[in-house]
């Protein structure tokens, strides 16, 4: 009976209530916020629990009404959506495929190179997929590849816009882990800590993320080695029919703005010159003038991508607004120092603290999306895995790396649904599920490389800001 009416019963008893309600299929901001709200009520009926906790609630809404970093959201959620509808990704998919169509597994390599572009210049994992989906699989089924292969290299490249910046998950997660980081800081009786920047989790994601679309290829090309029957080259006859130096004009018309662009972004962010938030802003306005030039700039269009932008931000603010209820309420029950101890005397020390760290957020990413995940692991397990002394950095792109996994997972990975909703009739849903399992396997293997050479994700950091 003591423990029924304990701060640790309703500590785990909100934890149960959450991860059950979100496995039901409820909405996850509000069952963020009704699960704090009637932990907080309950809890302080048996004077368990301060009211206090919860007014301070309208002051964390004011805090990120006021965050600048979060204003990038937007703006970069437009870029990549205006890109879509430009049609760029369908120009860079038929030029790249032309430039590697002599080579072995040619076109999943295309469509991985061309996942990296427009993970670089959108960070859209839903437009990515759909639009590569329609424009590609068609054409790799025609040329006589394994549906399983077609199916698993789209959903696998589409998931890159996690990882590569200028990604949404970075921007969520510098946020997250700032926050988190601070209060490590403050725990442990630093009243100054350092901030941890979105600019050095762009930096820091770098490495991994062209890693993951290395490890693509070189498993695409043995693939097709030991099975040239499933992934066969184009052939001889086709890339006659075009001249070099028009295969050249169209790789300098199609890749040169796509490069410009991401050379303005991210190099801006890399050389100190612009904020993240500012260079989201130069994405935006760069978008807008790639549309026009391509003469996709017009009414419909653009009301289609402001729409679409709305949505998606709305859906992230709601939830970060329940995700700052969920984690008030969650400390006033002393769940953070209960977490903190509970990591402290595991048997392996911070070893076995990110592994069951990571395990958590994988097995989360069958069932949850990023956005979620973000916003309820890390402000619960955060501050006790950062006050180890662990790189708030690394820990950050760990996370990263390891919900793109979240994408490719059944029953609930979105890539594959995205795929199957554009997919032609002969592709079963067992041939999209068969060809993601090989990639899962891949970022999980990068997600071991980073573990143990943790120098990946924090040496470029180091480099360019010192």
């Amino acid at each position: 009976m003591d423990f029924l009416l304990s701060q640790e019963s309703f500590v785990l008893g909100m934890l149960l209530t959450l991860c059950g309600a979100l496995l039901m299929g409820f909405p996850v901001a509000f069952t963020l916020s009704g699960v704090a709200l009637l932990a907080a009520f309950l809890g302080n009926a048996f004077d368990l629990f301060e009211l206090a906790f919860v007014a301070a609630l309208p002051n964390r809404i004011y805090g990120i009404m006021t965050n600048d970093l979060l204003i990038a959201v937007p703006l970069f959620v437009f870029m990549g959506v205006m890109l879509e509808r430009s049609k760029l990704a369908e120009e860079l998919l038929d030029t790249m495929a032309l430039v590697l169509s002599g080579v072995r597994a040619g076109l999943g390599i295309a469509v991985s190179l061309v996942g990296g572009l427009l993970a670089a210049s959108t960070g859209i994992v839903g437009a990515t997929v759909v639009t590569m989906g329609l424009l590609s699989l068609p054409t790799m089924l025609k040329r006589g590849y394994a549906a399983s292969v077609a199916c698993g290299s789209i959903c696998a490249a589409g998931t890159l816009g996690q990882i590569i910046p200028p990604s949404i998950v970075l921007i969520l997660l510098g946020d997250q882990i700032s926050a988190a980081y601070q209060q490590a800081q403050l725990a442990q009786g630093n009243f100054a800590p350092d901030p941890v920047s979105v600019a050095d989790l762009f930096v820091g994601a770098l490495l991994p993320g062209l890693g993951l679309v290395l490890l693509y290829i070189i498993w695409q090309f043995i693939y097709a080695s030991i099975y040239p029957d499933k992934m066969p080259p184009i052939p001889e006859s086709e890339r006659a029919a075009i001249s070099r130096a028009e295969l050249m004009g169209r790789v300098i018309k199609v890749l040169l703005p796509t490069l410009s662009l991401i050379v303005l972004v991210l190099g801006s962010i890399l050389i100190g010159v612009a904020t993240p938030t500012e260079a989201a802003g130069v994405g935006a306005m760069g978008a807008i003038i790639l549309a026009a030039a391509r003469g996709q700039l017009n009414k419909e269009n653009l009301t289609a991508v402001m729409r679409t932008t709305a949505q998606i931000t709305a859906m992230v603010f709601v939830i970060l607004i329940g995700a700052q209820l969920f984690s008030l309420v969650f400390r006033g029950f002393g769940g953070d120092d209960m977490v903190a101890e509970f990591l402290a005397v595991l048997p392996g020390g911070v070893f076995a603290a990110m592994f069951l760290t990571m395990a958590l957020v994988f097995l989360l990413g069958f069932f949850l999306d990023f956005i979620e995940i973000c916003f309820v692991v890390i402000p619960i397990v955060g501050p006790a895995i950062l006050m180890m002394d662990v790189n708030p950095v690394w820990f950050a792109i760990m996370i990263a790396v390891n919900v793109q996994t979240s994408f490719l997972t059944p029953p609930f990975g979105f890539s594959l649904f995205y795929l199957r909703g554009v997919a032609p009739k002969e592709v079963s849903t067992m041939d999209i599920y068969r060809g993601v399992v090989p990639f899962v396997l891949i970022q999980l293997f990068m997600l071991v490389i980073l573990s143990l050479v943790p120098e990946l994700a924090t040496w470029l950091p180091k480099v360019v800001y010192g």
